[in-house]
């Protein structure tokens, strides 16, 4: 009995998650399309949209996927309620966990499902939006703000302008600059070319070497090339570019630790990187949530109630993430708070409403 009961609650709540998802989705994907039409021009321009729009709806379920979750809790508890079904369970002394246990479990794995979605498909469809968008289209919005390759680095006391090239390859049209502990210009070494030699020492061609007193005094020297030791090795240099939000966690985590060694922003890979788990993870308290709603004492079971309800908590989460985000980017609070904060605040409100559905929360009477 409770087997069937189980199975039936599960198959409810998945059916109601999937129509969901794909409705949500192809709003979205509809209402972009319209917007954004006039750009879609010049030859073989239906394969490419088909193209583009195909990866879009791979992002877009990965973005939409934790409010689907929700909605769908709420409307198929509302569904049983309103055909009477939840009333008969209750009449059979079934509780409130007959119907949080086998959504928990769809909810629970589909949340670790979008993590890896997200980690192997979505990644991986962004970057490909992005190119169909820039190279097909020629929309290029903020990419140069992502792609344009670094070229400041700072390491110690030294600062490096490093115009082109690679660690691997060398670089050209150099300058580095040695700064004092006072931030007083000591040194600056300009040369035509930089390539890695052994550990921390380079070897450069074409220096021109200006140092720096105290008193303001200054000499140059010109050499054909030379070895310094600049206490940084090939792999300081290893900036990738490129949107954080379309790299995978390894790749993140490498550019966090290379960033931060060179004096670059780490805050916004160290928001995505924890994004990257607490958002889809945020849909499983939100469906609990949702479920508690739905079954408050003297609800009734119209869906449209739940979806309300749904959209709500939807929409107040989605402030607090930008809330947050905001916070986080101007050095107000750290990002694996701002990742997790809308998270643990739904937790708390998903256990305090089960706790009154199970009758361990009871409002005291005057």
């Amino acid at each position: 009995m409770k087997g069937t009961l189980f199975r039936y609650v599960a198959r409810t709540y998945l059916v109601f998650a999937v129509g969901i998802l794909a409705a949500v989705v192809a709003v979205f994907l509809v209402v972009d399309f319209v917007d954004r039409a006039r750009n879609y021009t010049g030859e073989g321009w239906v394969w490419n949209v088909m193209l583009l729009y195909a990866n879009k709806a791979l992002v877009t379920a990965q973005q939409l996927g934790p409010a689907a979750l929700l909605l769908a809790a709420g409307t198929s508890v509302s569904s049983l309620r309103k055909r009477g079904e939840v009333t008969a369970m209750q009449s059979l002394t079934f509780g409130p966990n007959a119907l949080y246990l086998p959504i928990a479990l769809c909810v629970a794995v589909a949340c670790v499902g979008l993590v890896a979605f997200d980690e192997w498909v979505v990644v991986k469809a962004g970057q490909r939006v992005e190119e169909i968008t820039t190279q097909r289209f020629n929309r290029w919005g903020d990419w140069g703000l992502y792609h344009t390759p670094k070229q400041w680095f700072r390491k110690g006391e030294h600062i490096f302008y490093l115009r082109g090239g690679s660690a691997q390859e060398g670089f050209d049209h150099v300058a580095i600059l040695t700064v004092t502990p006072d931030f007083r210009l000591a040194r600056r070494v300009d040369a035509k070319t930089m390539h890695p030699v052994e550990g921390t020492r380079w070897k450069l061609e074409g220096v021109v070497e200006r140092s720096f007193t105290k008193d303001g005094k200054s000499e140059v020297r010109e050499l054909a090339e030379a070895e310094y030791d600049l206490g940084a090795t090939p792999q300081t240099f290893r900036i990738r570019p490129g949107r954080p939000e379309q790299m995978r966690v390894p790749v993140l985590r490498e550019q966090i630790i290379a960033r931060g060694e060179v004096g670059l922003d780490t805050r916004q890979f160290a928001l995505t990187l924890h994004n990257r788990f607490a958002y889809p993870l945020a849909g499983f308290p939100a469906a609990l949530l949702a479920v508690g709603l739905a079954l408050r004492p003297g609800r009734k079971g119209h869906m449209t109630v739940a979806i309300v309800e749904g959209l709500l908590i939807s929409v107040t989460m989605w402030s607090l993430m930008v809330v947050a985000r905001t916070l986080a980017l101007s050095e107000r609070m750290s990002p694996a708070v701002a990742a997790w904060l809308p998270a643990a605040l739904l937790v708390v409100a998903a256990a305090g409403v089960w706790l009154r559905d199970e009758g361990l929360l009871r409002r005291s009477r005057a």
